[in-house]
């Protein structure tokens, strides 16, 4: 049988109720039939204009919130690449036929993204039933307008109990995530000098008020000509996950300066991980710099492996000494470790999954990603390749999860 043939466009334009197509800055793209039929307004008074420009808020009401609310959801939908399905919210629209005049109305929104090729978030879909009529409950016999009218502030007024609440929560998120950035920023420093060696370092927070505070890096100036680096990812998000990652982070740092190398480095953090509560699972890299014979060694705890750039452009992932993350296995065990040589100028790069990692897609593109991005950087310096590689990975509307990155020239 033929496949037959859709217009996406018609069947869009037919869908019921109202739905309407929004780019991520929240301007008008297309809306259906029902949008245009219930709000009153001409698809042309409505393309290419951002939407709160077109439906402002009551002003005359100074309790209202529906605007504040529907933008955090559509904001929230294009950050996280989630849909966010809104409460039933009050939202008074000015009749278009009689400037100054707002009528009541009661919404029930869902706000769903839409990711193009690049996996990035290209429209929101803005699905909006009105609940007016259902809310005010009219009909049905003597009385019934009074009792309705009971019904409808009660709804509302619990309406309004819930808003209040969820605000002191989003206030009290807030101010943890405050706190956690700035335990973050004290136990994450800017590297030291590293003689004449080039290092640069980054840390980026996910958006959202808890979603921060996991990832952590780390540098260490080793006897000789030696460096150790690692990174390490808790996890958890928020100020209980800083504060494991602070334990962690130190912990790491005072056994590289006295173990012989990353494997015994991290069995010795992977015991003390053991008594620190909310430790379990967590993934780290290690590895040592010799630059008087040129090699590197690492081990890896269920961590992403790190990547060295060699410097002819190509690529290799240090991926020949992987072991469970901490805490993983129910008896202490050894930890393989690996040694690589390197060429003068190659660069070595650990980071996060936050760098490469998506919901939709295999570990495999992202890690392909970054290693298109480091060849063609591959002339850079650190910190500008830091600063590109953040700049083509990461989403520009900011990632669901934190991200560590250092990159170091050998």
């Amino acid at each position: 049988m033929r496949k037959p043939q859709i217009d996406y466009a018609a069947v869009f334009r037919a869908l019921p109720g109202m739905v309407a197509l929004l780019t991520p800055e929240l301007v008008y793209v297309d809306v259906n039939d029902d949008f245009v039929r219930i709000t009153g307004r001409a698809r042309e008074q409505l393309l290419g204009r951002y939407i709160f420009d077109v439906f402002p808020e009551n002003p005359h009401d100074p309790a209202a919130a529906g605007m504040r609310e529907t933008r955090e959801s559509m904001l929230r939908a294009v950050a996280t690449g989630e849909r966010d399905t809104m409460a039933v919210v009050r939202y008074d629209i000015e009749d278009p036929q009689r400037p100054g005049h707002w009528r009541q109305h009661f919404w029930s929104p869902v706000n769903a993204p839409v990711l193009g090729t690049d996996e990035k978030v290209a429209l929101v879909v803005h699905r909006v039933e009105e609940v007016t009529e259902l809310i005010r409950a009219r009909g049905g016999g003597p009385g019934s307008d009074s009792r309705a009218r009971v019904l409808e502030a009660e709804l509302y007024t619990r309406a309004r109990e819930l808003q209040e609440v969820n605000e002191r929560l989003r206030q009290a998120h807030a101010r943890e995530r405050e706190v956690a950035l700035a335990l973050q920023e004290a136990l994450l420093p800017a590297p030291g000098p590293l003689g004449h060696h080039q290092a640069a370092v980054r840390y980026r927070p996910a958006v959202g008020a808890l979603n921060v505070c996991g990832d952590w890096y780390d540098l260490v100036d080793l006897p000789g000509d030696r460096f150790a680096v690692a990174v390490g990812d808790v996890v958890g998000h928020g100020l209980a996950a800083a504060c494991v990652m602070g334990q962690l982070r130190s912990a790491l740092s005072a056994a590289t300066r006295v173990a012989d190398g990353p494997a015994r480095a991290l069995e010795a953090l992977g015991l003390y991980a053991r008594s620190v509560e909310g430790a379990e699972s967590t993934t780290a890299a290690t590895a040592f710099i010799d630059w008087d014979d040129h090699t590197l060694t690492y081990s890896c705890a269920g961590h992403l492996p790190p990547a060295l750039l060699h410097p002819d452009g190509t690529v290799s992932f240090l991926d020949r000494a992987t072991d469970p993350p901490l805490g993983a296995s129910p008896e202490h065990a050894t930890r393989p470790e690996a040694t690589t040589p390197f060429e003068e100028g190659a660069t070595l790069v650990l980071y996060t999954d936050g760098l490469i990692e998506r919901r939709t897609e295999d570990i495999d593109t992202g890690l392909a990603r970054l290693t298109d991005a480091l060849t063609r950087h591959r002339h850079a310096d650190p910190e500008d390749l830091a600063d590109a590689l953040l700049a083509e990975l990461l989403p520009p509307i900011g990632n669901a999860d934190d991200t560590a990155l250092v990159v170091i020239r050998l």
